[in-house]
């Protein structure tokens, strides 16, 4: 098991994912719907989309369709040092 290993996962409206991690980090990740494409094009319905699932810490969909975890986690904890930065800006 990793610290990426995805431990909850919601569909959201807009190609979006609320997903925890089971480091405790969480939030959503938004998928581009122009890169939906070849084998994520079934991504596209959003009937499809919503059967998302979590096989063995990654997000999966049925069809063996799955996207990186680690690569997820990598942007949630990009976007929140980010948000971190702009709220100390901010107090100054």
């Amino acid at each position: 098991m990793m610290y990426w290993d995805v431990v909850e996962v919601k569909p959201e409206p807009d190609y979006c994912l609320f997903v925890r991690f089971r480091d405790g980090l969480s939030g959503r990740v938004r998928l581009q719907k122009n890169e939906l494409t070849g084998v994520l094009a079934p991504l596209n319905d959003p009937g499809f989309f919503e059967q998302v699932f979590i096989d063995h810490g990654a997000i999966a969909w049925p069809g063996e369709i799955d996207l990186a975890p680690d690569a997820m986690h990598a942007d949630i904890a990009r976007q929140r040092r980010d948000l971190s930065a702009d709220v100390l800006q901010g107090q100054r």
